[in-house]
């Protein structure tokens, strides 16, 4: 379990008010992740660390469907971050499996009919097999550089907000980021970054940046040229951009395409992923 603090969702918690229960049954405390067994009591529910998890709090959780809460010390606290650095609000959305996290409101994955963790296996199938060398622009829930970190030989991440790294502690289905050695993190813009490394740096580039409204700086023709620079000469960029189907999604993506070709890349659409794989131009390509 994530630092031994409980956390659930109504996922979780919406059995528990079910009058034909036993006086023992079994609860993830970690979204999902794996099973504890808690005891009935008469205020609520008795957690194995032996706080209580009152009915009130059933209730509570029960009611914010897109709220996942973590219990300390007996009080019942939301898994949510403001960041006075980006203004922004950011909180764990649950779903049946790895929640996602509310930029503003706005969820960073896919929700509708495919799980987050689902999303992501779908970026990295767009992008093929990572190995060597990976760059992971936008570290947001750690998901990327998890699943690409079991190829790879070294995932390097980048985070502008750490407010969000907080949100990644509280979630139990990002703590291979903080663990696994293979995964390095960096805290900044990955505008500002990209200068930093040297030509030819890196096997593959996953680019999976907030909204265009959000972050429109990560959609500008002077990064891709960036990442046509950093890239290996036989180098791949799995890009997300949204709904091909969605007017936002088209527009979006129509400029992205035409930027990416003027940076010197040959880009093929990757409807499945929501996004496009680019390549280098000229190269040789498996």
């Amino acid at each position: 379990m994530n630092d031994s603090i409980p956390i659930f969702s109504h996922y979780q918690t919406c059995q528990l008010l079910e009058p034909d229960l036993t006086e023992k049954v079994p609860l993830s405390l970690d979204l999902g992740r794996s099973t504890d067994r808690v005891q009935k009591t008469s205020e609520g529910w008795r957690l194995p660390d032996r706080q209580l998890l009152t009915w009130l709090h059933i209730q509570k959780v029960n009611h914010d469907e897109n709220g996942c809460f973590r219990l300390i010390n007996g009080a019942l606290q939301k898994a949510a971050v403001f960041s006075k650095f980006t203004q922004r609000y950011y909180s764990l959305m649950p779903t049946s499996s790895a929640p996602t996290m509310l930029i503003s409101g706005i969820p960073m994955h896919r929700t509708k009919g495919i799980t987050p963790w689902q999303d992501t296996k779908h970026k990295l199938s767009a992008l093929g097999t990572p190995y060597g060398i990976i760059l992971d622009t936008t570290t947001g829930l750690g998901y990327t550089a998890i699943q690409a970190s079991r190829t790879a030989d070294m995932v390097i991440t980048i985070e502008l907000d750490p407010a969000v790294l907080s949100i990644c502690r509280m979630n139990p289905w990002s703590q291979e980021l903080f663990k696994d050695p293979r995964i390095h993190h960096l805290i900044g813009d990955s505008v500002t970054l990209m200068p930093v490394f040297p030509d030819g740096s890196f096997d593959a580039i996953i680019h999976d940046p907030p909204t265009f409204n959000l972050a429109g700086q990560l959609y500008s023709k002077s990064i891709y040229r960036e990442f046509h620079r950093i890239l290996k000469s036989r180098g791949r960029l799995f890009h997300y951009i949204g709904d091909p189907g969605s007017r936002t999604g088209a527009s979006v993506g129509r400029g992205v395409v035409e930027r990416l070709q003027k940076a010197g890349f040959t880009v093929t659409p990757r409807g499945n992923a929501f996004g496009v794989l680019a390549k280098k131009a000229h190269a040789r390509f498996f």
